[in-house]
């Protein structure tokens, strides 16, 4: 089915780099959610009331705030296709983490209201009118097929494009099925069993799952537009791509910038052979940038460090240091060393890269490295530039 609506509806689909693919993507699965919620949230509507069941009701409440995010996925998917311009010149698909986070506050929303209407149930529970039953039972079980091949769906196309709205809403349908079951439990053990009782547990018991839900996606949203450590793999693609050419000495201080899926970009230092010809060395970066964009689909900005190489002297400090640096934390790295000789002093020059879960601060580090080096020549000095990562 999944398959089938893609080819239909998604032309080109393949091409997901394509901002007008994404929104094509993008519209078919949102069109799709918000007719499938609508038309679910209605029946359980009419049944809740017939019934007077709040666990039922609760899950057409919760139906309709799906069919709701659905839109807002919607709107955000073709403002996020918008290209670049003056005011927002990396483009507008960040827009869909902030559409993430209004459907996690929805959801929260949705989440809040079944809570207190639940607890108001079980304090005052009322038998549900059995002449319905039947019939919900019957649209409790379609709802749950219904809702897991939409979950299905979101992942399928949220993972294919890389969406985080999708993902949200894939998250969300599941939860949806396990509280659509338990409201399904509670209408067959009242038909079965006659306890009334538990129509209010279970709608306590569907809010608490919806509120789980909300706060997952809060969450991951919230990662999203702080800004968060690029994935392992786009690091190691990266690293792969540089260290395939032999002019590249070493690598370090790559950042990655997320705005948005098929919006990253990345800046980095490359250190070179300072006796290298400048402009074949400009050549060498400038292949390497157009292949990381080629390959991997980052806009990348590399910055030339020269280092002096088959010195001895230099090279004999430089493997002093990095072991100094390594005796106090074995995770912190030396990087751009350069050795300044002077008449009554030298200048050992370098950067220290640390990880952000070192306890030592940053004065700590370079008050520790500094006191060492002096210990092998006193007329040693040294200027450090310490980065997290």
């Amino acid at each position: 089915m999944t398959g089938l609506l893609i080819r239909l509806f998604v032309r080109d689909h393949q091409n997901t780099a394509d901002p007008a693919v994404r929104l094509r993507y993008g519209t078919m699965v949102s069109v799709v959610s918000i007719i499938c919620n609508l038309f679910l949230s209605a029946g359980k509507f009419a049944f809740g009331l017939l019934l007077g069941s709040i666990a039922l009701t609760a899950d057409g409440v919760n139906n309709l705030s799906d069919a709701g995010s659905a839109i807002v996925s919607l709107v955000s998917f073709r403002i996020a296709a918008k290209p670049a311009d003056r005011d927002h010149p990396f483009g507008h698909a960040r827009i869909e983490y902030v559409a993430s986070m209004i459907v996690s506050f929805l959801v929260l929303l949705v989440g809040v209201e079944l809570l207190t209407t639940s607890v108001d149930k079980i304090l005052h529970p009322t038998a549900p009118d059995d002449r319905y039953l039947l019939a919900s039972i019957i649209l409790l079980s379609a709802s749950i097929l219904v809702k897991l091949w939409m979950g299905l769906l979101n992942r399928r196309v949220g993972k294919k494009i890389d969406s985080a709205v999708m993902r949200a809403a894939a998250t969300d349908s599941l939860t949806d099925c396990i509280s659509t079951l338990a409201v399904l439990v509670s209408t067959v053990l009242y038909a079965t069993l006659s306890w009334d009782f538990l129509d209010g547990w279970f709608g306590l018991f569907v809010a608490i799952l919806i509120l789980v839900a909300g706060c997952r996606i809060l969450n991951e949203t919230k990662n999203s537009i702080l800004g968060e450590r690029p994935v392992e793999e786009t690091v190691n693609a990266i690293r792969r791509v540089v260290g395939e050419y032999p002019e590249a000495l070493g690598v370090h201080d790559l950042i990655v910038h997320d705005y948005g899926p098929g919006h990253v970009i990345a800046s980095l230092h490359v250190e070179v052979d300072s006796k290298r010809d400048a402009l074949e060395t400009h050549d060498s970066i400038d292949n390497i940038e157009r292949r990381i964009c080629a390959e991997l689909g980052i806009q990348c900005t590399i910055h030339t460090d020269p280092i002096v190489v088959g010195d001895p002297e230099v090279d004999r400090l430089h493997l002093a240091v990095a072991k100094i640096a390594g005796e106090i934390d074995e995770r912190l790295r030396v990087h751009d060393f350069r050795f300044v000789r002077g008449t009554t002093h030298s200048n050992l020059i370098f950067d220290i890269a640390a990880p952000f879960e070192c306890p030592l601060t940053d004065e700590e580090i370079k008050t520790a490295v500094t006191a060492r080096v002096r210990a092998i020549d006193p007329h040693y000095c040294t200027v450090i530039t310490l980065d997290r990562e």
